[in-house]
């Protein structure tokens, strides 16, 4: 290679590739998190239960408080489970839950301590760590949340696009796809493959220094 074969951009690019405090390549960390964005539209290319296998698998390892897993996922498909979401989501988010190729709903599991004993073994009866359900419920909600922004992340990592939504009806949702009354729906999250038009400008961001102190 001569002195001409790069140009002053791409010199700047490949020393920026290796400038980086992180131990992931820059590529990796644009793709989670510098150019990634929330998706508005999508294609009408289908999102596989093989890569939604691939995103969970990523998704189980995130730190969750005691290692519990409260998060559960419907996948809606079927045009019948479509309709009944976008009946309870709210406002434009009806019509973007109605065209994108996958929705998920995301819940939390507030009996997730009936899967503690697989944790912790010497727990055979984890509802005596759990007794009160309220204190259970904030419990499974906050690592369900921590599992969430595993997910979004996973998507990403997998090469689709996310677009999570808190726009609709949260207890009307919970009772259509977790009958059972232990799981309370809180995201829903569109799926799919970007297009040009999948997103809006892109938003400043808080530096540093605006956010982190040292005591």
């Amino acid at each position: 290679m001569t002195d001409t074969d790069l140009n002053s951009a791409d010199l700047a690019a490949y020393e920026q590739a290796f400038s980086s405090s992180l131990v992931v390549p820059n590529e990796t960390a644009d793709l989670l998190f510098r150019t990634a964005q929330t998706g508005y539209a999508f294609s009408d290319a289908p999102v596989t239960d093989e890569q939604m296998r691939a995103v969970y698998d990523l998704v189980k390892w995130g730190p969750t408080a005691m290692n519990s897993q409260p998060l559960r996922i419907v996948l809606v498909r079927t045009p019948e489970s479509r309709a009944r979401l976008v009946e309870h989501m709210a406002g434009n988010n009806k019509g973007r839950t109605a065209a994108a190729p996958l929705v998920a709903v995301l819940a939390a599991d507030v009996d997730f301590h009936d899967e503690m004993h697989r944790v912790f073994p010497a727990l055979p009866n984890a509802r005596d760590k759990f007794p009160d359900e309220s204190a259970r419920a904030t419990m499974a909600h906050a690592s369900a949340s921590l599992q969430a922004g595993y997910f979004i992340i996973a998507v990403r990592a997998a090469g689709l696009v996310a677009g999570p939504m808190g726009g609709f009806d949260a207890d009307a949702v919970s009772r259509e796809f977790f009958p059972d009354g232990r799981h309370r729906a809180f995201l829903v999250v569109n799926l799919g493959h970007a297009t040009a038009e999948s997103y809006r400008p892109r938003q400043p961001r808080l530096d540093f220094d605006e956010v982190v102190a040292t005591a």
